[in-house]
């Protein structure tokens, strides 16, 4: 019988339970808004390297964020020259970090083309157990931890006791029977993602609750969550979002987790509330940085366009100021457009101040005109393809610009 287990008086709040009845309405907002905004990214196409970009970016800051709270000090940019195969170069000491980095990115690879090769099955104890093997693969641990296998030994991490060890097979097994049942299962497809969305915070929880291994559990944890996330639909740049915003919150995200079993006894919706608020954020940022993607393809269609039928240095060079003038936030002065790009350089080189104020005179008279003359200077005429846009744009870098395409990447 269950009341038997040791767990019923240690750990209490391990009642494998999820009770929304009583949630405020503003959590089912955010699940709402969080399930239209995947939707929202999954049906948006993109230009291939655009695409790939986008995955490698946000894979990089995933990775980065779940090795960064467990103590890894490689950078973002470390981990997305390990994401490109490129040299890290890294003394012989700081090899295992490399070795984290490099573990997480397989899984997660792997993980994303066997979801997409065959579907997601049902979670269980044995797939968990090799997530665990994979992540501490090459890694220096203590004698008593075996990568994979359920420990044997009582843990403390930060005055949270994990479960009884020899319960903990049982625990995996129970939690995995509740997270594949009807109570993590809509009847309505179309909201499939939200309730992913509640199932994968839910296992995060109950992995750190539980504590099944001798080391790894959090990053575990973090993989179930991405798991889950990609298994229910979710982009594949937006399952990356929960783990980073649990790095960039990362004493809140300890305090959140702590308070849901020392202080709320197992009642989970302030955290489900606190990793759905940062979910929604970072999609935001995603949404805005895929517009504004669309936008640098519209406005480069539309410059190319308005030089169709017109050939020749002397439009080949205007129609290429445009575009440089494009990646620009600022105004730029006359003396300064040579200076905007590499191939402005050259292209004026041998040029006349007359040849340049020809250009400008003669991209100000098409119609529609090309770029605005300011008193600052002169910039691209992107607001009118923009024009029923917000007139600012929060891009990733959490910056706000002006011009929706005043950088060409993330």
């Amino acid at each position: 019988m269950d009341n038997n287990y040791e767990y019923k008086t240690s750990h209490p709040w391990l009642n494998f339970s999820l009770d929304m009845r009583g949630v405020l309405p503003r959590l089912w907002m955010s699940l709402g808004e969080a399930q239209s905004k995947c939707m929202n990214i999954a049906g948006v196409p993109l230009q291939p390297e655009t695409a790939k970009r986008l995955h490698k970016i946000y894979l990089a800051k995933g990775v980065h964020a779940t090795t960064a709270i467990e103590g890894n000090s490689l950078s973002e940019d470390d981990v997305l020259k390990k994401i490109e195969h490129r040299q890290l170069n890294l003394p012989v000491s700081q090899g295992y970090l490399e070795t984290e980095v490099k573990n997480i990115i397989e899984l997660c690879n792997d993980l994303k083309g066997e979801i997409n090769h065959s579907g997601f099955g049902n979670l269980d104890r044995l797939k968990i157990q090799e997530f665990n093997r994979i992540i501490l693969k090459g890694l220096p641990l203590p004698e008593e931890v075996i990568p994979g296998e359920i420990r044997k030994h009582s843990v403390v991490v930060a005055n949270y006791r994990g479960a009884p060890a020899k319960e903990c097979e049982y625990l995996l097994d129970k939690m995995c029977s509740w997270l594949n049942s009807e109570a993590f299962r809509s009847q309505n497809e179309n909201e499939r993602i939200a309730y992913g969305v509640l199932k994968a915070i839910v296992a995060h929880i109950y992995l750190a609750w539980i504590h099944p291994f001798g080391d790894g559990n959090g990053r575990t944890a973090r993989i179930v969550e991405f798991y889950i996330l990609m298994a229910s639909g979710v982009p594949s740049p937006a399952t990356q979002l929960l783990s980073n915003h649990y790095n960039q919150t990362r004493s809140e995200y300890y305090r959140q987790l702590s308070r849901t079993s020392s202080e709320l006894n197992g009642n989970l919706i302030p955290f489900i509330e606190y990793a759905v608020q940062g979910l929604v954020d970072g999609l935001k940022i995603q949404v805005e940085w895929i517009r504004r993607q669309h936008v640098i393809v519209t406005w480069r269609n539309f410059v190319f366009d308005s030089f169709k039928g017109k050939s020749g240095a002397t439009s080949d060079r205007q129609r290429n100021l445009v575009l440089d003038l494009s990646e620009k936030t600022d105004p730029v002065t006359l003396n300064k457009i040579p200076e905007i790009s590499p191939r402005m350089a050259i292209a004026y080189a041998r040029k006349t101040t007359k040849t340049m104020r020809r250009d400008i005179n003669a991209l100000l008279k098409m119609q529609p005109s090309l770029i605005v003359k300011k008193s600052e200077g002169i910039t691209a005429n992107i607001g009118m393809i923009t024009a029923f846009l917000p007139k600012r744009h929060t891009l990733p870098d959490g910056h706000q610009h002006e011009n929706p395409i005043s950088e060409a990447g993330v």
